[in-house]
């Protein structure tokens, strides 16, 4: 049984069957770059969808959900909200890489590649450190400073909370 939705930004109609599976993702996916729009929702029989991305030359900011339950990912958001804070017990010129979201963290593109970094090299603000995966999406995380990548707190392929550490970066003076 095919229901049809009408999307409410562009009048057109769109056919969605009740049950949303990756085909239907993916149309609303293609939609959302058809249109150009930054983010776009759905709710359809109790199954909410919220589909977002950073349009070129867009300011995009994070709002963060609901604090993590575990007390280790709790203590790991509170001591490092976001990238380039000072760790308390560090150098100055010491700062944290935290994720800016849930998902898996990747340390190179693909499994036959190296990573991106490695303890002890240069960086350059701008440059790759990582990527991090969510609902299928990679993310490239990049360096905010220039410096020397002084510790890797993970392990590929792990999974990863909003705020936890990444990278320890020392400055270049």
């Amino acid at each position: 049984m095919k229901e049809t939705k009408k999307s409410t930004l562009s009048g057109e109609e769109i056919s969605m069957s009740p049950k949303i599976d990756y085909d239907e993702i993916t149309k609303l996916v293609n939609f959302l770059e058809e249109k150009k729009l930054a983010q776009f929702e759905l709710e359809v029989e109790g199954f909410k969808i919220k589909i977002s991305r950073n349009l070129p030359g867009q300011v995009v900011s994070y709002v963060p959900g609901p604090k993590p339950v575990s007390p280790e990912a709790q203590e790991a958001a509170a001591k490092a909200e976001m990238v380039g804070e000072v760790p308390p017990a560090a150098s100055p010129n010491v700062y944290l890489v935290t994720s800016p979201m849930v998902g898996t963290f990747y340390r190179c593109p693909d499994p036959s590649s190296p990573p991106f970094v490695e303890i002890g090299d240069q960086v350059k603000k701008g440059q790759t450190l990582c990527i991090i995966e969510a609902m299928k999406l990679m993310n490239e995380i990049e360096a905010d400073i220039d410096g020397t990548i002084e510790e890797i707190f993970l392990e590929n392929a792990k999974p990863i909370e909003y705020g936890q550490k990444l990278f320890a970066i020392r400055a270049t003076s």
